[in-house]
């Protein structure tokens, strides 16, 4: 199991998660962020710093984000298991399910 990182995220350019994630682990899409599902080692230490509420454990994703456990392993498909976000920076991809969705203004 690992964490998700659900809808909440899409369009915020806190980071918080990412300073916090002690195997950097959290990559950093065009819209959202993304945990690699095979580096992650479940510590939670993500979980309580969004400020967006947007990562859950796999078996705690609501359905309604369901589709968001897909949608993280996506994001890595090509990609592989690079051993660290720091190792690659920021990508301006993103899911398909993250890409189909209407830009949002954050406060």
């Amino acid at each position: 199991m690992t964490y998700v990182i659900a809808e909440p995220c899409i369009d915020v350019t806190d980071r918080s998660c990412i300073e916090e994630c002690p195997v950097d682990c959290i990559y950093e899409g065009g819209r959202m962020l993304y945990i690699h599902p095979d580096e992650c080692v479940d510590c939670g230490a993500c979980e309580p710093v969004c400020p967006v509420e947007a990562i859950y454990y796999e078996d705690d994703l609501p359905h309604s984000f369901a589709a968001y456990g897909t949608a993280n392993a996506e994001f890595f498909t090509g990609l592989g298991s690079p051993g660290g976000a720091s190792k690659t920076g920021p990508s301006d991809r993103d899911a398909s399910l993250v890409h189909g969705l209407p830009r949002r203004a954050i406060d």
